[in-house]
């Protein structure tokens, strides 16, 4: 067995749960502006969401949504999303994360698979939120901000209570805090079980390769809602020190604006925003100087991409790597030490292997195989999904479904992938669950999904399709029909209409016969 161990060396996990972590860095600046919205300017000091927090634990307590109870959060990136979801964990219940532009279908899947109870949106998204809670667990929606009145949904101020004043006590090595979805290597979206211990370890990882200043500043474009963001943006930054500004969706014009404001130094987004930074006219129009690093991760940064952001703005793109299922990182660069096209070394406590995919053995040193992990920001699995979670892990290692190779210096270069995802602007999107919308069209008979090269998205999904007896398949009509299903980023780039599609004995939609043909 060839493991390749991290030259950041091992890492202690602290004890207690996520929002005592937090709570620590916060009460170390009470009076220190730490979540400004963007847009807005409203803000909150460390000593303000600390409150806050304590109050809406206790009003969930009261109100029946405390401990062991699932709270689902459907919001753009607000200030008041921490609140939410650490007055949840304070209280000893769990959050599930809701993508805020899903359709009704979509959010109906995750509130019936993760049982929720209650629902907490803002009012844009009220409609579909109420429309997706029908026929599911959740006994109540809130609204973050101003409510209709007499309408269905509280305010959430309604839900403040006394402070609670010391965490419902859980045990942070198997209490569920976070419960956000993930289509895995394949498959429909399941439920990723993190636990309090799963979070903080990654904190602590990514303390060791990322360096905040007292009161430095980042935009958080990413949204809230991705593992990605919801660790490093609205929990880590701010509990070592830094300070948030919110952007509740992508405006190249205001992300410019908020860099330049507040000085951002270091930032962190997707490969669609880099590739936008080395085009978009706007650019020029602002200061930013203040950068000094844009890390890229969810998604692969070629080498071309990396280096004409760099000469464009003047700082270290660097990239990073993981998923859901690790909390999410597992290999960090930092701007001393990077390499172009590399997504850097593994983190603290971190253990990595290669796997040859025909032997199944560890596959000679820079040679390329699948890229196994194990550490304390493993998963603990999905929820209710025993069979999915034995597919990913083997014992206590993670198969990523990701193709990489590690070279001499202990550098991961990601070089394909295994796994069925497709990564549209760093979103993954699983053929499998477009497929299923496709065949409940009366017209589609048979439907395979695989990812198409896209400059822009990174990729888009492409749907082959095979017309049901006696029918005729309407591009424009299967349009409408997945978008009044699925979210705009899994919407098709292109449809084949094709006699039909190439399966395995065991009718496994051979998706690599498709590549080929697409090519």
């Amino acid at each position: 067995m060839h493991i390749y161990q991290s030259p950041r060396g091992d890492l202690e996990v602290p004890g207690g749960t996520i929002t005592e972590w937090l709570f620590a860095g916060l009460s170390a600046r009470p009076d220190a502006t730490v979540f400004t919205d963007g847009p807005s300017g409203r803000s909150y000091t460390g000593a303000q969401m600390i409150d806050m927090i304590r109050k809406l634990a206790g009003g969930l307590t009261a109100h029946g949504f405390g401990a062991g109870k699932t709270v689902a959060i459907m919001a753009p990136n607000l200030p008041e999303y921490c609140a939410v979801f650490h007055g949840v964990a304070y209280a000893g219940g769990t959050v599930t994360t809701l993508n805020p532009t899903y359709t009704a279908d979509e959010v109906r899947q995750q509130l019936l698979d993760s049982g929720a109870e209650l629902l907490v949106t803002v009012a844009p998204f009220l409609e579909t939120a109420q429309a997706g809670a029908k026929d599911t667990s959740v006994r109540e929606i809130a609204l973050i901000g101003e409510a209709p009145g007499d309408g269905p949904a509280l305010p959430l101020n309604t839900l403040m209570g006394d402070p609670l004043e010391a965490q419902v006590p859980v045990d942070p090595a198997t209490h569920i805090v976070v419960l956000p979805y993930s289509s895995g290597t394949t498959g429909l979206p399941k439920g990723v079980m993190l636990t309090h211990r799963n979070l903080i370890a990654n904190f602590e990882q990514i303390r060791g390769v990322v360096d905040v200043r007292p009161g430095e500043v980042s935009v958080a474009v990413l949204p809230f809602f991705h593992i990605y963001a919801l660790t490093i943006l609205m929990n880590f930054f701010p509990g070592t020190g830094g300070a948030i500004v919110t952007m509740p969706r992508f405006d190249m014009e205001m992300f410019l604006k908020l860099i330049e404001q507040h000085k951002a130094r270091q930032v962190y987004v997707v490969p669609p925003i880099i590739l936008g930074l080395t085009q978009h006219p706007l650019v020029a129009e602002h200061d930013l100087s203040s950068l000094e690093m844009l890390v890229s991760a969810a998604a692969p940064l070629g080498v071309d991409p990396s280096q004409a952001a760099a000469a464009r703005l003047g700082c270290a793109i660097v990239q990073g790597y993981g998923m859901t299922e690790l909390s999410p990182v597992s290999h960090f660069s930092d701007a001393q030490n990077y390499r172009d096209g590399a997504v850097g070394q593994t983190v603290a406590g971190t253990e990595c292997r290669i796997i040859d995919a025909e032997t199944g053995q560890d596959a000679a040193p820079g040679a390329p195989g699948e890229v196994w992990v194990r550490g304390p920001q493993v998963m603990a699995g999905y929820l209710g999904r025993p069979d999915a979670t034995a597919e990913t892990m083997e014992g206590d290692w993670l198969r990523t479904g990701d193709l990489g190779r590690i070279d001499e210096d202990g550098y991961l270069f990601i070089l394909d992938r295994i796994k069925e995802l497709i990564k549209v602007k760093g979103f993954a999107v699983a053929p499998a669950e477009l497929e299923a919308v496709l065949l409940a069209h009366p017209s589609v008979g048979d439907a395979a999904v695989i990812g198409m090269p896209d400059a822009e998205a990174g990729e888009l999904p492409a749907a082959y399709l095979v017309p049901a007896p006696g029918a005729a398949i309407d591009p424009v009509d299967i349009h409408a029909h997945m978008d009044e299903h699925l979210s705009h980023y899994k919407q098709l780039g292109r449809i084949d209409i094709v006699e039909s599609i190439p399966k395995s004995a065991s009718g496994k939609i051979l998706r690599r016969l498709l590549r080929d043909k697409a090519a």
